[in-house]
């Protein structure tokens, strides 16, 4: 688990070599910044930074076997070991030495500690390089958190900064600031500062008024409000984005690419997927799938290619008009939401 591995670093228990794997972003720059701080409080250290994409992995190693000048340790960061995922014949840039790096795991120095980078979903599993990668060095694993284990990391960051954050409460959070963990950690850290020592509770109510809003979570929320026939709030927001000088066009797009992502996630699910594979199939965050899954049952599949069609109908409008654009998606939604509403 990758929260006792920085707790092992915090403790000054640092490995001379780490592989983190995985696409998420937030993990390896956590990591790497735990490793650093850690570091320099021993005193002064000597960072080195490796695109392997770039230099080969000799490089790195020559780096890591020389002896430090202004510290006991130094750290080595070599990002984009593509070499440890599977090969796309003709897209290699660089030859490594990876016979250099076998013997090189077998006794890496203590003087320096280095951390592969692998941001990728997977590893080839049948290259020795990767099962000797595994089997001695610290393995971290930057992955997708699953829709319970991303309310649960908010319950831990919260904890962090002294603060308790109820479920319903994350799930609140992450409906409006969406799944990205570096921004979720960033609105928990503000919303810790504003209520200071004397208040412990993230409430619901600190969330809506202090949350930085996306724009995907506002389209998302506008669409919802549009399929459920709820004119208020669909007008609401989209009023809201015009205010911050967005453009009907772009909303017209980005309301049809939520449509066709949900398509596809419900043409999946009946076909036998679960939400996990979505997940995979289409790479999109697991808990945005898990969302659109429980709603399911509210909409037809018909329902959203009818709806879809409409759109293309406004975006040819909103490219060919020379007026008031703005008064095209807002009929658009004020016609369908109406009539949805009566018709419920």
């Amino acid at each position: 688990m990758i929260t006792s591995i920085w707790k092992s670093i915090r403790a000054d228990k640092i490995d001379p070599v780490y592989l983190i794997v995985g696409t998420e972003s937030y993990f390896i720059t956590k990591t790497i910044e735990l490793l650093k701080a850690q570091m320099a409080e021993a005193g002064e250290t000597d960072v080195s930074n490796f695109d392997l994409d770039e230099v080969p992995v000799g490089h790195v190693l020559e780096e890591a076997d020389t002896i430090p000048f202004f510290s006991d340790r130094k750290l080595i960061i070599a990002r984009n070991a593509s070499f440890l995922k599977a090969a796309e014949r003709g897209k290699e840039k660089i030859n490594h030495d990876l016979k250099s790096l076998e013997a090189w795991l077998e006794n890496p120095p203590a003087t320096s500690v280095t951390v592969f980078v692998a941001p990728y979903e997977k590893l080839d599993e049948r290259k020795k390089i990767v099962k000797l990668m595994k089997k001695n060095v610290v393995l971290i694993e930057a992955k997708a958190l699953q829709p319970h284990e991303l309310e649960s990391w908010i319950a831990h960051e919260a904890k962090s900064h002294g603060k308790t954050l109820e479920r319903q409460s994350a799930q609140k959070l992450i409906e409006m600031a969406g799944t990205n963990l570096t921004l979720l950690a960033s609105e928990i850290e503000k919303m810790s500062l504003y209520l200071g020592s004397e208040q412990e509770e993230i409430s619901q109510a600190l969330i809506e008024d202090m949350t930085a809003r996306t724009l995907e979570q506002d389209a998302f929320k506008m669409l919802q409000a549009y399929l459920d026939g709820d004119i208020q709030t669909a007008l609401s927001v989209y009023y809201d984005l015009l205010r911050q000088k967005e453009e009907p066009v772009a909303l017209a797009a980005l309301l049809a690419s939520q449509i066709r992502f949900m398509v596809h996630v419900y043409y999946l699910q009946k076909k036998g997927y679960h939400a996990q594979q979505i997940s995979k199939q289409l790479k999109a965050h697991p808990y945005r799938v898990k969302l659109l899954v429980e709603k399911r049952r509210q909409i037809s599949e018909a329902r959203l290619l009818q709806v879809l069609g409409d759109l293309a109908d406004i975006d040819l409008q909103l490219k060919t008009v020379s007026g008031n654009r703005e008064r095209v998606l807002e009929f658009f939604l004020m016609k369908r939401a109406g009539h949805n509403k009566q018709s419920s």
